[in-house]
């Protein structure tokens, strides 16, 4: 797999790079949240705006899958989003499940994507705070995970590390002037500044079979047959 990077610069902007002659080979495309900024539902719909058409073109003109993080307007409703689309379809928006000191709205549900890549699980922002979401895309079968940010630190690369190693799923990750992989061994595969910034990687997911005793579980269970 082949990822693409673009931690700085907007999607609109770089696809105006694209139509110059780059000859750029990529499977996955993934932005952080300087991608869109602010995106009202209201407006696409009316036509006023085509954030949702240009990422459908650009995965149509890269063939390849196109995520790009932004912030959703639903009628004065703001949430963090993660916009998805692969080879020209649009395959859905997911929304920040786990709002953290009321500066935008939650979303509803946590989103796996079937692609051509793969089983997909999408993070958004900072969902990565809370190790249920990871769980949650792991238990779904993800054969890897991407998670658009806004400003990284130094906490949000133990994290991807945590939860990469402690789930077996690697994520790649995309912020203002920042990206990373890190892979199901806890290691960060590689970070870099640079943007847009390319990297070939192969996830691989990891099994164990998980055994834990507890107290009384089988006492109520021999009481319960009588």
């Amino acid at each position: 797999m082949r990822i693409r990077f673009v931690s700085r610069g907007t999607l609109s902007g770089y696809l105006e790079t694209r139509r110059e002659g780059c000859d750029c080979e990529e499977d996955l495309i993934l932005f952080g949240f300087n991608g869109a900024g602010e995106v009202s539902y209201e407006r696409e719909l009316k036509g006023e705006t085509g954030f949702f058409e240009q990422t459908a073109r650009l995965s149509k003109q890269a063939r390849a899958v196109v995520v790009c993080g932004c912030v959703t307007d639903t009628r004065g409703h703001k949430r963090k989003s993660a916009v998805v689309a692969e080879e020209g379809k649009l395959l859905g928006v997911s929304d920040m499940l786990n709002v953290v000191d009321g500066e935008t709205g939650s979303g509803a549900a946590i989103r796996v994507y079937e692609t051509k890549l793969g089983r997909m699980g999408v993070v958004v922002a900072e969902d990565l705070y809370f190790p249920e979401v990871m769980k949650s895309i792991a238990l779904c079968g993800s054969d890897f995970a991407v998670c658009p940010f806004s400003k990284a630190d130094e906490v949000e690369t133990a994290l991807l590390r945590a939860h990469a190693f402690c789930y077996g799923v690697p994520i790649a990750f995309c912020s203002t002037g920042y990206s990373a992989v890190a892979d199901i061994s806890g290691s960060i595969v590689c970070a870099s500044p640079q943007s847009p910034f390319s990297l070939c990687f192969t996830p691989k997911k990891e099994y164990h079979l998980v055994e834990t005793r507890r107290r009384g579980f089988y006492k109520k269970h021999r009481a319960g047959m009588r």
